[in-house]
């Protein structure tokens, strides 16, 4: 055993066993309870994502069906349907083709910034979202919506965007005409 001058050891290791001992039982009946409770879980899981599938025509259709179906949307709801769910924005992500026709678009006011995207071999996902908020605010001024502003402070700075000097002359030219 233990020196006198150490007895106090061995019932201060005893009750720390002990307390040990206890603490590993209820964690190992907590693991247990844990362990039922995230094997029903998963099987809740797994039931969900099933009725979820059944749900998703995505993952029903055929992907030329599915590509059909988003092809009749705008921009707007093509953007909104890629926040839906993961294999909803996979697809859409991954299809060019569902953002060419938005692309052709916006290409008529922004002819030449979309062929320079084009030659350097961007998607026309990317494209798209590179000129999609400069086609809307260059289309208000060749339209003539600015014409009339007398000072800076009169534009609406949350729709305004950074344009290069060759888009500023295309707008001054249309003003001129006017």
């Amino acid at each position: 055993m233990y020196p006198s001058c150490c007895s106090h050891l061995s019932k201060l290791t005893y009750e720390e066993n002990l307390l040990k001992h206890q603490t590993m039982q209820k964690n190992s009946k907590r693991n247990n309870h844990s362990r039922v409770s995230d094997i029903d879980l998963n099987s809740v899981n797994t039931e969900e994502k099933k009725k979820e599938s059944r749900n998703n025509f995505v993952e029903l259709l055929p992907p030329e069906v599915t590509l059909n179906i988003f092809h009749q949307l705008d921009i707007q709801s093509l953007c909104r349907a890629s926040m839906a769910c993961r294999s909803w924005n996979d697809m859409i992500k991954n299809s060019d083709s569902l953002w060419k026709p938005h692309c052709l678009t916006v290409r008529a006011v922004c002819q030449r910034e979309i062929d320079g995207d084009l030659e350097s071999g961007y998607s026309w996902r990317v494209i798209l979202l590179r000129n999609y908020q400069k086609s809307k605010v260059k289309h208000e001024w060749l339209s003539g919506r600015y014409s009339n502003i007398c000072s800076p402070v009169s534009l609406p700075e949350k729709i305004m965007y950074p344009m290069d000097a060759d888009t500023w002359g295309e707008i001054l030219e249309a003003e001129l005409e006017r």
